[in-house]
């Protein structure tokens, strides 16, 4: 049974959630701010966590950076700001996607399903490992190496650059990149794939350019 860790200070929400979660079939646990989930993220696995961004002692943001230190597990966010700079540096900090409060607790349920198929989908054998010069990407694993040296990717950004490079020398359009690895309406604001390629490329140090921007279009992985 996947384990999902709630994150939020208010205790309706908390129980909302735990009740839609268990109706689902997962595990639910709950934590009351950003410091005790930073704890129990240090402590125990988790396959996925919803967590609110504003919260006493330590706000979703500063707990979502702290969390990255340790463990790569999906990150759902909930704020009740829908300002486009909040949603953009939520996923520069990694997470995977975020909702406006007040939400529908089935559409929750239904981005938790998404996030988790993703992460969890079944490997193709022949698309395991993928090498371009000193770039390999690991599918099975989940590991990136440049010049046999491991680089720490976000989960957006391996599923990104995976699906780019199993693509490899098609252009491929933001709402394209949008639709297939978000898996969803997305919010609408297709600079959310510029932030990632941006900081995907910075990543991959020399084979940065394997990534072409294709403008008024897209991006294309050419190799």
């Amino acid at each position: 049974m996947e384990k999902i860790l709630v994150v939020d200070d208010e205790a309706n929400i908390r129980k909302v959630i735990r009740e839609y979660g268990e109706f689902n079939g997962y595990q639910v646990e709950e934590s009351i701010d950003g410091m005790e989930a930073v704890n129990l993220c240090r402590s125990n696995a988790y396959d996925l966590i919803i967590m609110d961004v504003m919260m006493p002692r330590l706000d979703g943001f500063s707990a979502c950076k702290e969390i990255r230190k340790v463990t790569d597990t999906p990150i759902i966010m909930l704020s009740a700001r829908g300002e486009e700079y909040d949603k953009l540096f939520g996923f520069e900090l990694g997470i995977d996607d975020y909702m406006v409060k007040p939400f529908s607790p089935k559409e929750l349920m239904a981005r938790v399903n998404a996030v988790l198929n993703r992460r969890n989908g079944a490997s193709n054998p022949e698309n395991e490992t993928l090498t371009f010069e000193g770039l390999v990407i690991n599918k099975t694993a989940r590991v990136v190496t440049v010049d046999g040296q491991r680089v720490e990717l976000t989960p957006k950004e391996y599923e990104l650059l995976f699906y780019l490079a199993t693509n490899r020398n098609i252009a491929l359009s933001r709402d394209k990149l949008l639709s297939d690895i978000w898996g969803y309406d997305f919010f609408g604001d297709d600079r959310t794939i510029d932030t990632h390629i941006k900081n995907l490329r910075n990543n991959l140090g020399k084979y940065r350019d394997y990534i072409v921007t294709l403008r008024g279009v897209g991006y294309k992985f050419e190799a």
